[in-house]
């Protein structure tokens, strides 16, 4: 039960892009004991398979840019190339710190960080 209500949360989450993949992957590594790489390949798995629709609906709804949108993708797609090649040299402790400390810089960031103000 606890998988399913994780998964429609994550899914939910980032269909909106407000961070389903953190609670997919503090789910699996602080609570179903999974290794760090292989939480983020089943991670990586579910967004793709939560971005596609995602991407169609705010595409439809005019909500991407798509000049920032390729810029973010051409330069991407390498940099995704590199963490990967990197994660496999890195041993299991450290990627936890790296990412338990992204994640507080993230949270940081978003609590005291300013809000914009809609127009």
């Amino acid at each position: 039960m606890m998988e399913f209500i994780i998964s429609f949360l994550s899914g939910a989450l980032s269909s909106m892009g407000i961070g389903g993949g953190a609670v997919l992957l503090l789910y699996l590594t602080a609570f179903a004991g999974t290794n760090v790489l292989k939480a983020q390949g089943i991670n990586l798995v579910f967004f793709l398979a939560a971005a596609i629709p995602a991407a169609l609906i705010h595409e439809k709804n005019g909500f991407i840019r798509k000049k920032i949108a390729l810029t973010f993708i051409l330069f991407g797609i390498p940099g995704v190339f590199f963490g990967s090649f990197l994660a496999g040299f890195l041993p299991e402790k450290a990627l936890r710190i790296v990412f338990s400390l992204f994640l507080l810089f993230l949270g940081g960031k978003e609590f005291f960080g300013k809000s914009e103000k809609k127009s």
